[in-house]
């Protein structure tokens, strides 16, 4: 008879154990502290964080929209942004919309600032997870090509991560909607807009109980299962970034009718064996047994307190903590994302999985082995995990990668993948930069088209040219730039006096075009080329 506690860890479990209390009752004790604190002092903390941002390179201010009505609770609080007077000039449709995307609570909100709608539809799983599915809808005619696609997200995320660039074209649905396909984008069971089970409440440790084998099993066969029933298709185009991936090449492996229902996968940044994290020391805590892990994070939703903290931060300083973190953990320094596109990407970069999900990955990073997950302990240590059978995937296999991301080793993936497998390296991009980056569209997306056997000229032409001009959408927006593409304080700060307080700061930027001065900017929203220069630098700026 095994002795409780005792019996089930390892000697040089318990220092680990230890370190992990105390970092989760810290992180407890500052939460509970934050909810205490008056509004007064919040607001005190976040003016003093807006003048230090001042001091920094390419700063962006804050201004926090005052209502005089009684704040409803959990409300979360909307924001408009000045840039200071620096060298760094911005287009003002493009930051008005960033200021859009920041504070849109849904995909919903998203896609419509694009002049896109979302029709959502739910899929009920086998084992009665309720997830939901988003298909791009259009509001002006176009011709359907009778092709269906279907995108997936990564670790963390949920459907809202394809739509905020700020350019147009720069949303790979927007630009595969527009070339004629049925566009669908999935979600995960337990993300934002999946927590829903027919049984198992949402607090409940069986509604958490899941990991990348349920994915696998139950959510990408059964989505694309209802996709295909609803568009009458026989088969779609799979394409996933990062973690979507994985559960793709797993799915596939065990589902062999799923070679007769998906054309091809297309993976961007995908991922099956990474490498160990960044940090040493959280590398080695968090592989060393998943009882730490479950005692640092619980049995149920990973981190859920990051919700908590996005709606307190000051949003520059919640993307420059994001970065941080991503630095600390994967060696990441965001250099080919602005610092405006992060406002607006890495307000929709969180959202909700298992603890359960994670720990299958730490299995997955410490074996070196692509395998299902295993329940590891003393009594069962002799046993071994079931390895995806990744070589019994039959269709067309693509792998858009970033030469310099830490959670790719494509090495190892080739010789785990069948041998048809194709690979297009991305000079100098880690994992994110293969959605956000500002040179999305030639360094990935165009790859992406190819896959899907786009001719890329009439691309060009159907989608970044006017429709009864000729010039290019890139001139276009050069010379609205050239015209008047600086937005100052005092340009704002005149326009925000003769508005009420009352009044939403949704009015504000929409008034923003009525104004004379302002009635040479163009009315498309479409693509521009981005400018490498807008790029920005230090991390802990």
């Amino acid at each position: 008879m095994a002795i409780p506690l005792l019996g089930r860890l390892d000697l040089l479990d318990w220092p680990i154990i230890l370190v992990s209390l105390t970092l989760a009752w810290f992180e407890f004790l500052v939460s509970i502290i934050t909810y205490a604190l008056p509004n007064s002092l919040i607001s005190f903390f976040t003016f003093i964080t807006k003048q230090l941002y001042r001091l920094s390179s390419n700063p962006i201010n804050l201004i926090k929209s005052e209502k005089k009505e009684k704040p409803v609770d959990n409300e979360v609080a909307t924001y408009q942004y000045l840039k200071t007077e620096d060298k760094t000039s911005y287009n003002k449709k493009n930051y008005n919309l960033m200021v859009e995307l920041l504070n849109a609570n849904n995909v919903q909100e998203m896609v419509s600032l694009f002049g896109y709608d979302i029709e959502t539809r739910i899929v009920t799983t086998k084992d009665k997870y309720l997830l939901s599915v988003h298909r791009i809808k259009g509001r002006k005619p176009r011709e359907p090509n009778g092709k269906v696609i279907y995108l997936h997200h990564g670790l963390l995320m949920c459907s809202e991560i394809w739509v905020t660039m700020l350019e147009k074209y720069q949303n790979l649905p927007f630009i595969l909607y527009d070339l004629g396909y049925d566009v669908w984008m999935g979600n995960n069971r337990g993300n934002k807009y999946s927590q829903k089970h027919l049984f198992y409440d949402l607090d409940s440790t069986e509604y958490w109980n899941f990991s990348l084998d349920e994915f696998a099993i139950f959510d990408i066969p059964n989505t694309i299962d209802y996709i295909l029933n609803a568009t009458k298709k026989k088969k779609l185009t799979y394409i996933g970034f990062s973690q979507g991936s994985a559960q793709a090449f797993a799915s596939v492996s065990v589902n062999s009718d799923l070679n007769e229902k998906v054309d091809q996968l297309i993976a961007i940044s995908p991922a099956t064996t990474p490498h160990g994290l960044n940090s040493k020391f959280l590398d080695m805590l968090l592989k060393s047994s998943p009882n730490v892990t479950y005692l640092l994070f619980s049995r149920k939703v990973l981190m859920p307190s990051c919700i908590f903290w996005q709606k307190i931060m000051y949003p520059p300083l919640f993307d420059t903590v994001i970065d941080a973190a991503n630095y600390m953990l994967f060696n990441w320094k965001a250099l080919n994302i602005s610092k405006m596109q992060k406002l607006s990407s890495y307000a929709h970069l969180y959202s909700t999985t298992s603890v359960k999900c994670v720990v299958h990955w730490f299995q997955v990073m410490s074996s070196k082995n692509f395998q299902m997950y295993h329940d590891v302990s003393p009594a069962l240590s002799g046993l071994n995990p079931i390895s995806y059978p990744l070589k019994n995937i039959q269709i067309p296999i693509h792998l858009i990668y970033g030469t310099t991301d830490s959670l790719v080793d494509i090495n190892v993936m080739k010789r785990q993948l069948p041998a048809h497998t194709t690979t297009f390296p991305v000079e100098n991009h880690e994992h994110l930069d293969n959605l956000w980056s500002t040179e999305v569209y030639d360094s990935v997306f165009k790859q992406v088209l190819t896959y899907l056997q786009q001719d890329l000229d009439e691309v060009e032409s159907k989608l970044f040219r006017q429709n009864q001009d000729t010039k290019l959408i890139e001139d276009i927006i050069r010379d609205d730039v050239d015209r008047d593409s600086t937005i100052g304080v005092a340009d704002l700060s005149a326009s925000a006096s003769s508005i009420e307080p009352s009044q939403s700061y949704l009015k504000l930027v929409n008034g923003f075009g009525s104004s004379e001065k302002q009635t040479t900017t163009s009315s498309f929203t479409g693509y521009q080329r981005p400018s490498v220069s807008s790029v920005g630098g230090s991390i802990f700026v």
